[in-house]
């Protein structure tokens, strides 16, 4: 039985654990993979680079790049927190410039942390604080005048100055922090490309940017989206031809599990879906697929129900894959119907028509309410990847 302390707890067996691969950005599996470390050193996290609000955005139009927020996040949430100096340089990484004040006094700021005089950075051991250094001085040189460093976050600014000294190569940025923090499994944005998401609602509107679907940065949307879209350019719909690259073709190939897990629907999960070759390559993997829907109010689908949830996310896998059967690209849709709001009742027939199984196990306790609890969720994960039948699964 998994614990809620696993996080921190030490298992040999854990660097041998399974390719449990995770479809989802954000912060809603921050927990989730906190608690996955600690049973595999080998899950893989494709991330969609596409945001554009926060600080990421301001990062985006700096440098004409991908987003790194998401990638920063799940870095972090991987990281090996029993590993000399995690402490300090994941308070580093986790730490934002202020809002108050001046921009020089924040550009200073940044400085002391480069020196190494900055309270977060005295307690990283040398060999790490002078690869952080390096790399935020690459940054701070960089900054083009006017840059609004309020509410940075330092994390972000590390992986862009591992951007810069990798010739622009976000997957080498990527490796770097990866070292930095030792984290325990494989993170990897589905392309390396400054693509942007268009989302065209039912009503006609047209929304250009990440941030006005999720109703985080910019009002509910009010009418269902028709479909997501990768744009060249920011403001207009230009299409942007992204294809997945083979390494992550190989990723998705020697999964032992696909999850498609919760998170915002469009911009966290079906945004991962778009590239070219994400529909082949997941009809190709012969292991199980997962469908975890959201629980609660998602913006984004606009009271969806899980059915036409499901039957959206089928639309995307399927255009790519091309003339296959659902199931070759889903398999279970894994839910609490006793104890977790939906937006509406379960059909179940409408599922068992598609040949997609219905596992419905208490993945919602009263501590976690209303939410998933997300010990429960991993044993769920855990156990179909291992069994491939969820009546196996340890529910004490």
């Amino acid at each position: 039985m998994i614990s809620s302390s696993s996080a921190n707890s030490i298992n040999p067996a854990a660097e041998c654990g399974p390719r449990i691969l995770l479809f989802s950005g954000g912060s809603a599996l921050h927990t989730l993979c906190r608690l996955l470390k600690a049973y595999t050193h080998n899950s893989i996290h494709l991330l969609t680079p596409f945001d554009s609000g926060g600080s990421s955005a301001t990062l985006r139009r700096a440098f004409a790049m991908p987003a790194v927020g998401d990638l920063r996040q799940r870095l972090m949430a991987l990281a090996n927190e029993s590993a000399l100096g995690s402490s300090a340089i994941c308070q580093l990484c986790d730490y934002r410039l202020p809002y108050s004040g001046s921009d020089g006094r924040r550009r200073q700021e940044l400085a002391t942390m480069i020196s190494g005089d900055h309270v977060l950075t005295q307690e990283i051991p040398h060999v790490h604080g002078g690869v952080i250094a390096r790399l935020l001085n690459r940054v701070l040189n960089q900054l083009p005048n006017g840059f609004d460093l309020r509410g940075a976050s330092v994390g972000n600014l590390i992986l862009v100055g591992g951007y810069f000294d990798s010739d622009n190569d976000l997957l080498g940025a990527i490796n770097l922090f990866s070292k930095l923090v030792d984290a325990r499994g494989i993170v990897r944005p589905i392309v390396s490309d400054a693509a942007h998401l268009i989302a065209e609602l039912e009503n006609g509107r047209v929304l250009s940017g990440q941030h006005k679907l999720t109703g985080k940065e910019a009002p509910p949307i009010e009418s269902p989206v028709r479909r997501v879209l990768l744009s060249r350019h920011a403001e207009r719909y230009e299409p942007a031809g992204v294809v997945l690259d083979e390494g992550n073709g190989a990723l998705i190939d020697s999964a032992e599990l696909i999850c498609f897990a919760p998170g915002s629907f469009y911009s966290s999960l079906i945004a991962n879906l778009l590239p070219e070759g994400v529909g082949r390559a997941i009809a190709a993997n012969s292991g199980p697929k997962v469908f975890i829907p959201n629980l609660g109010i998602d913006p984004e689908q606009h009271g969806m129900s899980v059915e036409q949830s499901v039957s959206v996310l089928l639309r995307y896998l399927l255009h790519d894959a091309g003339n296959v059967d659902p199931v070759e690209v889903l398999n279970y849709v894994v839910i609490d119907t006793q104890h977790g709001i939906y937006p509406s009742r379960m059909n179940r027939a409408a599922l068992r028509d598609l040949g997609i199984e219905l596992i419905d196990l208490p993945l919602v306790t009263p501590n976690s309410s209303p939410y998933y609890d997300n010990v429960k969720l991993l044993e769920a994960l855990l156990s179909v990847t291992s069994r491939h039948h969820p009546s196996m699964l340890n529910e004490e």
